[in-house]
């Protein structure tokens, strides 16, 4: 879901937003009272501080656990030092400064990318429960994602699973827009979760077999082999890809068709998965020409936080858009 936080209104409709979503995940009172606070400072600090922004809020799951990601985008002023800014009575536009403070208080995770003149994301999580940590830590994944300007369902979307080692990930793009797209994206998710084959081309395969009865979609799986250190690909369609590591970009090979339609060839590509590598794939909502060079330091952070800068700086704007990051642990 993304909204529009241009006045008051828009707090609200952020929050009610919200509030299904965590009903939807299974909050209980206490912590849906958490992810409440934490998006309502989020969308009042887009208003006080970035004369006004955009929400994207979205369920997400880890171990069967729900969760609450929300994140802030504005392109205000920016903060001129992050840590100031998270302390309590520390403000730049003559509010009370409890705003970041508690949103960091309330938030399980938090993280914030600003630069002076360009702008502010902000990044927070807030879970239903108690979350294992050791199956993230090798491999932490996110995103940003949301419908065309005037939809309410997006035909963009994304799934990730972890099996033995591995972890797969799914970007789909539905063709169009609007509710048949998003039943296409909502199809291919389901078979993804739900196959047991091994590898992306089977995967793939499966997809193109059960969306002949929708519109269809370009699809991409992803398998990152975290002990052998390589990538195993498989796209169909205008879906981009890249592995960035140690300044260098390597873009990932997909073949032309659409799942569910026509697909002359499905095979995959292997590539090297070096430590610390940082996956980028994206929908065609996403201009193919972005660049981190403006961004320093933003390699490094919350995969969330540099999707949601990507999904800010880069969107065409008039179509659906998913951007999904993956990030290797260090060596």
């Amino acid at each position: 879901m993304s909204v529009a936080i241009s006045d008051a209104s828009g707090v609200s409709e952020a929050r009610r937003h919200a509030a299904a979503l965590t009903r939807t995940a299974g909050f209980g009172a206490t912590e849906a009272g958490r992810a409440a606070i934490v998006v309502t400072e989020a969308a009042s600090n887009l208003l006080k501080h970035g004369s006004g922004g955009e929400i994207l809020l979205q369920a997400v799951s880890h171990e069967s656990v729900g969760g609450l990601e929300i994140l802030a985008l504005d392109r205000g002023r920016g903060i001129p030092s992050v840590p100031d800014a998270l302390r309590d009575g520390y403000s730049t536009a003559g509010s009370p400064g409890t705003g970041l403070g508690a949103m960091k208080r309330q938030a399980d995770d938090c993280d914030i990318y600003s630069l002076p003149g360009q702008g502010t994301v902000v990044l927070a999580r807030v879970w239903a429960g108690p979350v294992p940590r050791s199956a993230a830590e090798r491999l932490r994944v996110g995103s940003a994602w949301a419908p065309r300007p005037g939809e309410e369902v997006s035909g963009d979307g994304w799934m990730v699973t972890r099996r033995n080692g591995r972890v797969l990930i799914l970007v789909v793009d539905g063709l169009g827009h609007g509710p048949v797209a998003a039943e296409a994206r909502a199809e291919a998710v389901r078979i993804f979760g739900a196959t047991r084959a091994e590898g992306p081309v089977p995967a793939i395969e499966a997809i193109h077999a059960g969306l002949r009865a929708t519109r269809g979609a370009a699809v991409a799986v992803s398998e990152i082999d975290l002990e052998r250190g390589c990538l195993r690909y498989c796209g169909l369609g205008n879906i981009a890809a890249v592995i960035l590591s140690d300044g260098q970009a390597r873009h990932l090979v997909s073949h032309n068709g659409t799942a569910g339609h026509a697909a002359r060839k499905i095979d995959e590509f292997t590539y090297p998965w070096p430590a610390g590598a940082t996956l980028v794939q994206h929908t065609d909502g996403l201009t193919s020409h972005w660049s981190l060079e403006a961004y320093p330091g933003l390699i490094a952070r919350h995969p969330s936080l540099l999707a949601g800068v990507l999904y800010r700086d880069f969107k065409r704007g008039r179509d659906d858009v998913a951007v999904v990051v993956a990030r290797g642990a260090a060596a």
